[in-house]
């Protein structure tokens, strides 16, 4: 039976709501005409609102990967490529589209190659089709623009269906989509305006309303669960640095093994020196690391931020750089804190070696919120946490971006097919769901200086217009055996090491 893994509720009211006009019923990706030059420029009324304006339309293609949950391991390697290959589609007909506008010809041949790439996938699974029925159809569909007004000009609500949504699994109230906290949000407000190119200077986001000015958010960070009697506190500190620029690149080893370009987008890398498309445990384990200790050779990687200040990165003409949208100067993060924590009502096991875990949803603005899970904020502010906006910092305040991982694992599997059912969230509690043993719970967070006054995005798929909800972050435990038990053993005794 699949296992459902919600995570553990950290907000007391969850920052979900989708300020976007997509009233999408599954994935899709979102397709934005702007009139922003690639640097942003604009010219005489336009200078007036800098939000990605006008046209704009969504080609809805259900996202393969998320629903895939039975795999022969013997099946994945092909199974992965060619779920690599329908990114690659969705890619490609976002081009063609955000340049075209609606194009039949376009959407016609992006259905005829999904359905040959779902054939393929079914063919690696013995002939299996079951799971596949429905996901080759993609739909183009016309909305009004990406600042939150939707084809009847009001405010779409988080489900990207207009309703009111749940405030989180834990919650279990209602919110409307475009208030947050019940605070005064609106991005551009107050000290902290957004200024110049909000849009994104590639013209596909993030729109002026994905950003709020955090002194205005309410405070919203539940404390967690103190330590049961059997419960574990201690934490385990591995200091990795903030990443190489030489080692970035736009692959990722876990949802696209083998597959160059598989994120569309550029990710930063610590530990590890040898993370790539091509990497194997075998690789991991005879590369070297950037972590103080060497027994840790994990590789921590996440998408970077750009400041959208109208400049060109060395990337600015390759595939996951500017081809495909992402753009501006990448920041290197100021500082990057990686912690294993504990369990409130259970001791810890050690994480079996090469066990990779993925938080955090690339596709959440198409996808919706359920695995959204990565929140951002400031430093001076981290008792308020934003999950889909972008937050404007007072001076002397940097940004923040914080991850927390599954800490729950099903006791067999370092990977499944949807690399999420063997792993999942502790609950309110802290207990795992039946069947499930806690482990270390990796918490991982980034801090930047961002320039004044000029907008930031995550990089992300094209299609995705760089929203903060689609934020995420991946590990992948290559922890010395000893390494990894006295982690568990600090961990379990209470003691802050590391």
């Amino acid at each position: 039976m699949r296992q459902q893994t919600h995570k553990r509720g950290r907000f007391t009211n969850k920052t979900v709501a989708i300020v976007a006009a997509l009233a999408l019923g599954g994935g899709g990706a979102a397709i934005i005409a702007a009139n922003a030059s690639a640097h942003g420029d604009k010219s005489g009324s336009d200078q007036q609102n800098s939000t990605v304006a006008a046209k704009a339309g969504t080609i809805q293609c259900p996202d393969v990967g998320q629903q895939l949950s039975d795999v022969p391991s013997k099946s994945r390697p092909e199974v992965d490529k060619n779920l690599a290959e329908l990114d690659n589609q969705v890619a490609k007909a976002y081009q063609q589209m955000n340049q075209q506008g609606s194009n039949d010809a376009v959407l016609s041949k992006l259905n005829d190659d999904r359905s040959q790439t779902l054939d393929n996938i079914g063919s690696a699974m013995g002939g299996d089709n079951s799971q596949l029925q429905g996901m080759a159809n993609c739909k183009w569909q016309e909305v009004a623009n990406q600042a939150g007004q939707g084809q009847d000009g009001q405010q779409q609500g988080g489900d990207q269906q207009g309703g009111q949504q749940q405030g989180g699994d834990q919650q279990g109230g209602q919110q409307q989509g475009g208030d947050q906290q019940g605070g005064d949000q609106q991005g551009g407000e107050g000290a902290n305006e957004v200024p110049g190119n909000a849009g994104g200077q590639a013209g596909n986001g993030p729109a002026q309303d994905d950003f709020v000015d955090i002194t205005k958010v309410q405070p919203n960070v539940q404390q967690p669960p103190e330590a049961q009697g059997n419960g574990s506190s201690g934490t385990f500190s591995s200091e990795c640095g903030v990443g190489d620029p030489g080692l970035r690149n736009s692959d990722n080893v876990i949802v696209a093994p083998g597959v160059g370009n598989g994120a569309h987008h550029m990710h930063d890398y610590v530990g590890s020196d040898k993370n790539d498309a091509f990497a194997n445990n075998q690789t991991f384990e005879q590369g070297g690391t950037s972590c103080e200790n060497q027994d840790d050779k994990s590789t921590y990687y996440w998408p970077v931020v750009r400041a959208q200040d109208g400049k060109d990165e060395a990337d600015a003409d390759q595939l996951g750089g500017g081809q495909e949208g992402n753009v501006g100067t990448i920041l290197t993060p100021k500082s990057s804190k990686i912690e294993f924590k504990g369990n409130a009502q259970s001791k810890v096991a050690a994480m079996p070696k090469f066990l990779r875990i993925i938080t955090g949803d690339a596709k959440a603005f198409t996808n919706g919120d359920k695995n959204a899970n990565a929140s951002w904020s400031c430093t001076g502010f981290e008792d308020r946490q934003l999950t889909d906006k972008y937050p404007l910092c007072p001076e002397g305040s940097s940004v923040t971006r914080t991850f927390d991982f599954q800490s729950c694992w099903d006791g067999q599997n370092i990977d499944s097919a949807n690399h999420r059912d063997h792993v999942a969230f502790a609950g309110e509690d802290g207990s795992c769901p039946n069947g499930f043993k806690a482990i270390p719970q990796l918490v991982n967070t980034i801090t930047y200086d961002v320039p004044a006054n000029t907008p930031f995005a995550v990089d992300g798929f094209p299609e995705q217009l760089h929203k903060p909800i689609t934020d995420h972050d991946d590990f992948i435990n290559v922890m010395s055996e000893d390494l990894m038990n006295e982690a568990v053993d600090c961990i379990n005794s209470g003691k802050q090491c590391g």
